[in-house]
Parts: C-alpha cells; structure tokens; sequence
C-alpha cells in the first residue's frame, strides 16, 4: 500500500473503518414502519436514498438481525418518514433496541395499505416494495412510492459523528 501525500496512512478494510468513514458523512434521518404479524414495526434509518423518478422509487437498508426484519421481509409496503430536527427523540426511540416505539410519546395512525404512519413528520410516503437484495449482513429494500405528503413544516434531522444533529445556516 503505498501512502498519498497529506493523508494519514491508510486502513485496510474493516468493519470499523466503514463505521469511521460514515460518521464523517452527514445524513437525513428517516424511520421507516411497516404493519407486522404481532403489531406495527419500525427502525431509524440513514441509508434512504432516491433511486428513480420514473417510476418514482427509493432504497433502503436494513440488517438481517434487526428486530423489524421479519416484518420487513414479508411486507408488501412500507411507510418512509423524513424526520424534522424537532423529532431527535422519535429518532432516538426508533433506533434503541427494545424500546416501545409506537406507544407514547409515539403519535401515529394506520394509514394507507395497513402502513403506520408517523405524525408531524416533514414528509411521508407509502411504498411498495419491489425487491430485497442481499447486501452483506443487510437487504437492500427497493420500494416504489404509492403516494405520500411532502408538506409537513420544519428544517430537517441529520445524523453526523454518532449523533443527531440540526443544519446550521
């Protein structure tokens, strides 16, 4: 391996070394639900990205040992909650493990196809999902949107060195 000037020497790769790379990369925060066998489901995630606009389509990742996988893997659509800075502990409750995070302070509602939808988020969708592809430890789920409401007021969450976080202007 040969160094680059200006750049500490290099890692090889490694779990550690990716979790280090993307604690430097500032991300939305999104929780994502869906309706489970034993109740409504969800996590927080920071690995939401658009994927297409024709037809409208997104992707998500989740780990196979996550507690909201098996409702995940059979779902046939799932809600995707953009997360306002005013919403760092709905964040938090949906990323703890063990944690009740539909019950109060949690506000919600069944919304379309049986999704749950989160309340005073910035933005909500619906989407179906289309394919779950082996990445790893994870799938990447690929969903395409149903329908959805942009409108909801506030500046968003972020995610950057392990914590969640507000813009700054």
């Amino acid at each position: 391996m040969t160094a680059t000037p200006g750049l500490h020497t290099p890692q090889l790769a490694s779990p550690e070394l990716l979790r280090s790379v993307f604690r430097r990369h500032a991300a939305g925060v999104a929780v994502i639900t869906a309706a489970g066998e034993g109740g409504p489901v969800g996590f927080t995630a920071t690995s939401l990205t658009s994927v297409s606009a024709e037809p409208p389509m997104l992707s998500f990742g989740i780990g196979t040992g996550a507690s909201s996988w098996p409702a995940v893997s059979a779902a046939g659509h799932v809600g995707v909650h953009i997360l306002g800075d005013h919403q760092r502990e709905l964040a938090a409750t949906f990323a703890r493990s063990g944690a009740d995070r539909f019950g109060a302070p949690t506000s919600w509602r069944e919304g379309p196809e049986g999704v749950p939808v989160l309340d005073d988020v910035l933005a909500w969708l619906v989407c179906r999902v289309v394919a779950r592809v082996p990445a790893g430890d994870h799938r990447i789920v690929l969903a395409e949107v149903v329908l959805g409401d942009p409108a909801g007021a506030g500046r968003p969450l972020l995610y950057h060195q392990g914590r969640f976080t507000a813009l700054r202007d």
